[in-house]
């Protein structure tokens, strides 16, 4: 079986594959300073109750935005899973896309995946757009190669600056308000979070188009994704799992399976 590890800026998440049927999965918050027995201790605990133990693991691979998790990451796989992980960015790993922007290597390993994965399942050229810590807008071309995009800061992030500069501002729940004009503090403020990022989505997805000069497919991935799709008619697609669903690819590529 594999082991999928997608490490984020604010979550890491564990998949467990047995081909292309997912056996479990779980989330734990980012913390560089998690050690490779802690994540065992955590994640084998979970996998018993999945029926699962160390010794089904045969196989794993890891992509991470975060440097400082990324090794104990891999010392999880080595020493308690008995697998050299293969790790997005290396260069003996191929994902069958290129970065065709000035830098390929500043390239988040997220975005990269996500790009394998849209452009397997989708109609390109498309827009991935992905909530999670920063809101991301990637754009794939039509033989399925990273092209650019956008970097704002995510919708929680956004958030917690605001509350922190006005210290009369309450800590509200992100969701959907029924009005655009407020009447009290916290409507006032889930409408300027919510309807301005619904803007800042319309705003960025119409540039892009324009620039891009094609129609393209509009897909959003991350926890609010759902959320966001009910609201504005650009985005055509919600897709939950792309980024685990790319890594299951790239293994795949990368092992002959």
């Amino acid at each position: 079986m594999l082991l999928a590890i997608d490490a984020g800026n604010t979550n890491v998440v564990f998949a467990i594959y047995e081909g292309d049927q997912q056996r479990g999965l779980w989330r734990t918050a980012t913390d560089k300073k998690r050690t490779a027995d802690e994540y065992m201790v955590w994640v084998t605990h979970l996998m018993s109750l999945k029926g699962l133990g160390p010794a089904d693991i045969d196989s794993a691979i890891i992509a991470s935005v975060v440097p400082g998790a990324t090794f104990n990451l891999k010392r999880l796989c080595k020493d308690h899973f008995g697998c050299e992980p293969l790790v997005v960015g290396q260069p003996e790993v191929d994902l069958g896309t290129r970065a065709l922007v000035d830098r390929p290597d500043e390239v988040g390993a997220d975005r990269l995946v996500n790009t394998v994965a849209a452009a397997a399942t989708y109609k390109t050229p498309l827009i991935v757009i992905d909530f999670g810590t920063a809101t991301t807008f990637d754009v794939v071309d039509r033989d399925g190669n990273y092209r650019g995009g956008v970097i704002a800061p995510g919708l929680n992030l956004s958030l917690e600056a605001l509350q922190m500069a006005a210290s009369k501002l309450p800590r509200v729940e992100i969701q959907q308000p029924g009005h655009v004009i407020g009447t009290n503090t916290v409507e006032c403020m889930q409408s300027g979070v919510f309807w301005g990022y619904v803007g800042l989505i319309e705003g960025l997805v119409n540039r892009i188009r324009a620039e891009y000069g094609e129609p393209m497919t509009v897909v959003a991935t991350g926890g609010l994704g759902v959320l966001f799709a009910k609201a504005t008619h650009v985005i055509e697609h919600t897709d939950g799992e792309l980024t685990l669903r790319g890594l299951l690819l790239i293994h795949k590529r990368n092992t002959a399976q």
